[in-house]
């Protein structure tokens, strides 16, 4: 699943190919992928300017003026850019977005997970905290007190708790994973068993991860590419994720591997300790 990094690079590529361009025409082959009034967004979208391509966490936000139009990519979404009379058949192809410089941004998705919906841009803010979507993960919006506050209180295992995006926007598998080494913090941790200092040093680490990541163009595992068709490199800075057996960086001791939550988690055992009790 693209994670904060991925989709930030989504957003800045898609912000350079589409900003500005108005939407003549929309085509839908999937329309349960529409979580709004799907008639309201047939019949909206066309004659509307994309007047920039910003983003809250892990969603995509096409401004649109008095709407936004919200894209969540999920597992295998992706957007890419055709001439309009040269737009290959695929079937999963799922949605046509005419423009007026003559091309066609397409919406791609093999697992049909991603989604789209209209939200008024006066209800923007409620929409988004209404899915408890936690700060973005920068210095000025994500603060220690709040975090710590959080955690210091909460009997859930760490690496969980920062998947459900509550504590801080845009965490995936891989990096959380990543935090969390970095931070020498168990996945399995109970979040009340962190010491201040532990939880101080798990946001630094997620801010610099996370940044890292942006910087890097994400990480291109599988199957992502941004908009412009690129891949990231973050994957060859990674230190634990999908290292499984190779030596830990820092200690030298093999990584291990096991599932936590339904989701394949990687730790270093020696420098990761779980705390008992």
């Amino acid at each position: 699943m693209p994670e904060l990094p991925e989709v930030e690079t989504v957003r800045r590529g898609l912000n350079k190919l589409v900003s500005g361009q108005k939407i003549n025409a929309i085509q839908l082959n999937y329309q349960r992928m529409i979580k709004s009034d799907l008639s309201d967004f047939l019949a909206y979208l066309p004659g509307k300017t994309i007047l920039t391509v910003s983003r809250r966490g892990k969603y995509l936000l096409f401004e649109l003026g008095d709407k936004t139009l919200v894209s969540h990519l999920r597992m295998e979404g992706k957007y890419q850019l055709f001439p309009s009379e040269a737009v290959p058949d695929h079937k999963h192809f799922h949605a046509f977005f005419a423009l007026s410089n003559g091309q066609t941004l397409v919406y791609q998705d093999v697992r049909k997970f991603g989604t789209m919906e209209l939200v008024d841009q006066d209800k923007l803010l409620a929409f988004f905290r209404g899915k408890k979507i936690g700060p973005e993960p920068i210095a000025s919006e994500f603060t220690l007190a709040p975090f710590q506050e959080k955690l210091v209180k909460s009997t859930k295992k760490i690496k969980p708790y920062l998947l459900d995006q509550t504590l801080v926007a845009g965490l995936g598998n891989i990096y959380v994973d990543e935090v969390l080494w970095l931070s020498k913090i168990h996945p399995s941790e109970i979040a009340r068993n962190l010491s201040k200092q532990q939880i101080a040093d798990l946001r630094q680490a997620i801010i610099s991860v996370l940044d890292e990541g942006v910087k890097r163009g994400g990480s291109t595992i599988r199957s992502y590419k941004n908009a412009l068709g690129m891949a990231g490199t973050m994957q060859d800075s990674l230190k634990v994720y999908a290292k499984k057996d190779q030596p830990c960086q820092r200690c030298g001791r093999p990584i291990e591997k096991y599932k936590l939550a339904g989701r394949g988690t990687h730790f270093c055992p020696h420098c990761q300790h779980l705390k008992k009790g």
